[in-house]
């Protein structure tokens, strides 16, 4: 199959979260305000919104493609890495919890770029992604306490999915290597 002929609506779905990521880092840009913050907010959950939206249609209307599970996992990567550093930044989270997150993230794709074929994200791969996404949201939302202690929770809670998850990930192949 041709990667045209992969493009699909999910796939678009996919590549239109990439628009808020410029929205997102401008609207965190320096040292934001509420109404900047709430900006940044909205935009992160639509573009967060899309990843669930763009799975369930690419399942629902048999839109299933490699360029798909090649694109949707990477998207999110530089969505959430985009706002994991804004959040650094903002002195919100801490650099090498966030360094964590990125070194799985770049670990995962260098290994599924050895494989011989795609895989989707597995249950563990999109927990962490998940609760990425609602960490980073409870983050840039300027909210009162105790919801900043709430997305410190959930960002550690993350890092841990985001290692779990990884080595979740590779542990077959590294079993099946010893074979």
């Amino acid at each position: 199959m041709t990667v045209s002929k992969q493009i699909t609506i999910a796939t678009w779905i996919t590549l239109s979260r990439m628009l808020a990521i410029p929205l997102v880092l401008y609207s965190l840009s320096g040292d934001p305000s509420e109404s900047q913050r709430w900006w940044a907010f909205g935009w992160f959950a639509i573009a967060a919104g899309t990843d669930w939206l763009d799975g369930y249609v690419a399942r629902r209307f048999n839109q299933v493609s490699d360029l798909g599970k090649l694109l949707d996992p990477l998207v999110d990567k530089l969505l959430t890495i985009a706002a994991l550093l804004c959040l650094i930044e903002l002195r919100i989270f801490v650099a090498w919890g966030v360094f964590v997150i990125i070194a799985r993230e770049i670990g995962i794709t260098a290994w599924r770029s050895s494989q011989t074929s795609v895989s989707g994200a597995n249950l563990w791969g999109k927990l962490k992604t998940v609760s990425q996404m609602v960490a980073i949201g409870l983050a840039i939302a300027p909210l009162s306490e105790p919801w900043p202690l709430v997305a410190q929770g959930v960002f550690w809670l993350s890092v841990v999915l985001s290692v779990v998850s990884g080595v979740i990930y590779v542990w077959p192949s590294a079993s099946d290597a010893d074979l």
